[in-house]
């Protein structure tokens, strides 16, 4: 029996001006070879699709990092901002600590009692402790803005309080009523009678002795009520401070104002003399506090003395 021969592929190529030649090719070799073309494919646009996904994924990964640097750099721009706010609120709370000093001593010499704006601190033999954070700055600005206007609302209050008491104070006899001549010759109290005569007698001012004609001036801003001969005083002039304040200046040689004139403090009113119940030249000064003479010597400034 003859044997059969396997199934075979020729090619023939051919070139022009040479012979052709021929090419035996199995018959599974171009299935074998389509397979392979497809695997080759298939596994080509895996690799493609697996790269343009790397390619996504990256581009993914730079638009992440630069939303994380924006990101970090907003919030290195907000803690800076935040510890800027921090330090204007812990400024803003020194400021009110300086302002409450301020405006309790106002208020203290108002005869007014005393606010806190800032908040206490504890006694300092009491137990503490904690960690140390930073103070929140939304809060401070809150509690500075509370407490402001709370004072706006009071410093109405404490003007027209401390215009009065400046009034009052403006109203106290203050200083020497001489320039120069600080030395009293005759306090205020019971004495010995100038005159010679037997037992005491009350002296209700202050004598100092001075030249003829040395220019006498207010302790204080007021009203003349009374100008001319005044008994023992002689020659005098009385000045009415207002808030129960009077003070008289007795002895004078000359008048340097009538009744109803106003005097600023500091201005000369009259002239050294020794006119009245004198024995010499000299001032005798009184304060009246409601009508009432007082010692006068708590209301000499001592620097004037200088």
């Amino acid at each position: 029996m003859r044997r059969r021969r396997p199934a075979r592929y020729t090619l023939w190529l051919a070139r022009t001006g040479a012979a052709p030649r021929t090419f035996s090719l199995p018959v599974w070799l171009p299935a074998v070879l389509v397979v392979f073309l497809a695997a080759w494919s298939a596994f080509n646009l895996y690799l493609w699709n697996r790269t343009a996904e790397m390619r996504s994924l990256q581009l993914r990964l730079a638009s992440l990092s630069t939303q994380a640097r924006q990101l970090t750099l907003k919030l290195e721009a907000e803690k800076t901002r935040n510890e800027a706010l921090s330090q204007e609120a812990q400024a803003v709370m020194k400021s009110l600590e300086s302002l409450e000093a301020e405006i309790n001593r106002l208020r203290e010499r108002a005869g007014m009692p005393k606010i806190r704006l800032t908040p206490a601190r504890s006694a300092p033999k009491e137990p503490k402790g904690g960690a140390a954070l930073p103070p929140e700055a939304g809060s401070l600005f809150l509690l500075a803005r509370g407490q402001l206007a709370e004072v706006a609302g009071d410093l109405g209050e404490l003007e027209s309080r401390l215009d009065a008491t400046l009034r009052r104070e403006e109203a106290m006899p203050r200083g020497y009523p001489l320039r120069g001549y600080f030395r009293v010759a005759s306090y205020f109290g019971n004495r010995r009678n100038p005159f010679g005569g037997r037992g005491y007698e009350f002296h209700d001012g202050l004598d100092f002795p001075a030249p003829y004609g040395t220019p006498v001036h207010a302790t204080a801003p007021g009203v003349v009520i009374q100008a001319g001969w005044n008994g023992p005083f002689g020659q005098s002039i009385t000045l009415d401070h207002g808030y129960g304040y009077r003070t008289l200046y007795g002895h004078l040689s000359r008048l340097g104002a009538r009744v109803g004139e106003r005097l600023e403090a500091g201005e000369v009113l009259g002239w050294v003399g020794s006119t009245g119940r004198s024995t010499g030249s000299h001032l005798h000064y009184t304060v009246f506090r409601y009508g009432i003479a007082v010692d006068p010597m708590p209301y000499l400034d001592a620097l004037a003395a200088r």
